[in-house]
């Protein structure tokens, strides 16, 4: 007897089949008397369009690529001070005229370079040079936005009634000042009908650590483009300077010192009665008259801080030179301050 005949006998098949349309077939039911049993077909009327239903597939779910945003943190600045030193701005005299956490701007084959930072940056940082009643000044400022956004210090631009702008590659813009915080000496100055500039990244000061290396650009003098290199020396060194623009401007046609006071002691005049204390960083970075404003940078080709004072001889400001004694506004101060400054903020 075989299979087949011994299956008819017992009447019933030892598996169920499964019948998609109609539930389950169980072991009792009747045995089609062909071998092997056709395909199941569903009953005609089940289906009026003539066609079974289909079972619905489970379909995984499809995402594109995630764009990351990055957000730029936002925090605060330092200086220190020696008897026999004075701290001078870097403001030169009227005889010369002008985006997260950090990111890696200098090419991975000069990566930690002073050339590979310098050739990174220096596209982005200008010459200022502004003109008021007191006489001109020269100083330096960073280009922060493609169309001519630049930071600078409050001291470059106070009280000017005219602001130029030379950049790295020799174009010159007029500026309007749009804003100014000389409780910080910070100022935002604009360039007229400028686009396609190259905007500095800003980085990240509270990671800045004393010993690290950096560069400091800016044009002591009027020397467009000057490249010096340091260390980081110090933190959080308290600054004191005048807010009044008086003496800002007497200072500024004595052709001499920014004046500053530290540890009780008044450096380069009088700092008046109207005076601001904020933090800075400290560098042996050389910075002249005329670096004020520029940029401290660190090896990744980050803005870290904005160059603002130095100490030099007390006995002529005429000639002062540096001594390893810069400060830089830390750059979280100037981000924590950017929105106050483009609303046209001024003091």
């Amino acid at each position: 007897m075989n299979m087949t005949e011994s299956l008819r006998r017992s009447g019933e098949y030892e598996h169920a089949q499964e019948n998609p349309y109609q539930g389950t077939q169980h072991a009792s039911s009747p045995v089609d008397p062909e071998w092997p049993p056709p395909p199941a077909q569903p009953p005609a009327a089940a289906f009026p369009d003539g066609q079974p239903e289909q079972p619905h597939k489970k379909r995984g779910t499809r995402r594109g690529p995630v764009a990351l945003l990055t957000a730029v943190a936002i925090v605060a600045a330092a200086v220190g001070g020696g008897t026999a030193f004075g701290i001078q701005e870097l403001t030169g005299s009227d005889t010369v005229a002008a985006s997260t956490g950090s990111t890696d701007v200098v090419p991975s084959s000069q990566k930690g370079t002073v050339s590979g930072v310098a050739q990174a940056v220096s596209p982005s940082i200008v010459e200022i040079s502004a003109t008021s009643a007191a006489g001109s000044s020269t100083g330096s400022g960073v280009i922060i936005t493609s169309d001519g956004e630049i930071i600078t210090n409050n001291h470059v631009v106070s009280g000017a009634s005219s602001v130029k702008v030379t950049t790295n590659d020799g174009e010159q813009y007029t500026a309007e000042v749009v804003g100014t915080d000389s409780s910080k000496d910070l100022a935002l100055i604009k360039l007229e009908n400028a686009s396609g500039l190259k905007a500095a990244p800003l980085g990240d000061s509270d990671a800045v650590q004393v010993g690290q290396q950096v560069v400091a650009i800016g044009s002591p003098e009027g020397l467009t483009g000057t490249v010096t290199s340091g260390i980081v020396s110090a933190l959080d060194r308290d600054v004191t300077v005048s807010t009044d623009e008086g003496q800002q401007q007497q200072q500024q046609r004595r052709g001499g010192g920014w004046p500053f006071e530290f540890g009780g002691q008044e450096f380069n005049g009088d700092t008046g009665s109207s005076t601001t204390t904020y933090k800075a960083i400290q560098t042996d970075a050389s910075l002249n008259p005329g670096n004020s404003g520029g940029a401290l940078i660190d090896m990744n080709g980050n803005i870290i801080g904005i160059n603002s004072a130095m100490y030099s001889s007390a006995e002529s400001s005429a000639g002062a030179g540096s001594v390893g004694l810069g400060f830089a506004i830390p750059i979280n101060t100037v981000k924590a301050d950017l929105a106050k400054l483009r609303a046209g903020a001024a003091g």
